[in-house]
């Protein structure tokens, strides 16, 4: 039997309930991807759980969104966390969003999505101060950003010490392309600081639809050699990662970049480290 999976990055979306401007004109993504598309793509992957993360809905209907999933998981037990949206650019501001969010019991973490976003805004003092308010929550922060962002992003955990920061997919390096530099030394400078661990994510997404395993493995070696098996967690980016790959094979590929692994660094990567982070 393959390791049992907690996949830490699982979407949900109704464009029939919420608003999500960003699936205009992506046929492939703008359809229902609820509880019964999620088992069905999932029915041979051994996905134990599974930590929902948002999905950049209407910025209003942000807390919706998260209620939304919280119900859902009263019927899908394997969805044990919920990390949602919260406009951090608000400075100490979006403490009232906050006390709304942690009435979720689920609620694990907070993202707000950088990748979109203009040089600086890292660096700008109130979305500075709406992260570090995240510790008094016990929130951690995921990091969606383009790879050109990772030094700036580096500076802002530095400002952040009390806070767990979570990168998203690898830091999106340029797999399609096959480059690696800056990328290499940006996750390095990134990895030094303790209170950051990085998912193995999105990098079908990168690599595009032909992608092979051998395709992957210079970043998910440089990924395990800087942040290593402790600090690595299992995403899979469904149904984003459907552009590339499908959930299975995805799963499948990740496994078998894991299996030079000691068994128990493969189960921490795959598992334990998801539940020790959220």
């Amino acid at each position: 039997m393959p390791d049992p999976l907690i996949d830490t990055h699982l979407h949900l979306w109704d464009p029939q309930h919420l608003r999500y401007g960003w699936l205009a004109g992506n046929a492939m993504l703008n359809q229902r991807y609820t509880l019964a598309e999620f088992r069905a793509a999932t029915v041979m992957a051994e996905v134990a759980g599974a930590v929902f993360v948002q999905c950049d809905c209407a910025p209003e209907q942000s807390l919706a969104e998260a209620r939304w999933v919280a119900q859902l998981a009263s019927e899908e037990p394997r969805i044990r966390g919920i990390v949602a949206r919260a406009a951090l650019e608000r400075g100490a501001a979006v403490r009232d969003e906050l006390a709304e969010l942690v009435k979720l019991p689920l609620l694990r973490g907070i993202r707000r999505i950088i990748q979109g976003e203009g040089a600086g805004f890292c660096a700008k003092p109130d979305f500075i101060a709406g992260v570090q308010a995240l510790a008094e929550f016990n929130f951690s922060f995921d990091l969606c950003l383009r790879r050109d962002q990772l030094a700036e992003a580096t500076r802002l955990v530095q400002a952040c010490p009390d806070v767990r920061f979570v990168l998203d997919h690898c830091g999106n390096p340029d797999v399609k392309g096959k480059a690696l530099e800056p990328w290499l030394a940006d996750l390095t400078a990134l990895a030094r600081l303790p209170n950051v661990v990085c998912k193995l994510s999105g990098l079908p997404t990168s690599a595009g639809e032909a992608w092979t395993t051998a395709d992957l493995a210079p970043y998910v070696d440089h990924l395990l050699t800087t942040f290593g098996p402790t600090r690595v967690l299992f995403g899979g980016d469904w149904p984003v990662v459907l552009l590339a790959s499908s959930y299975q094979r995805w799963a499948d590929n990740a496994r078998e970049l894991l299996a030079m692994l000691a068994p128990a660094d493969r189960k921490r990567v795959l598992h334990d480290n998801a539940v020790a982070v959220y």
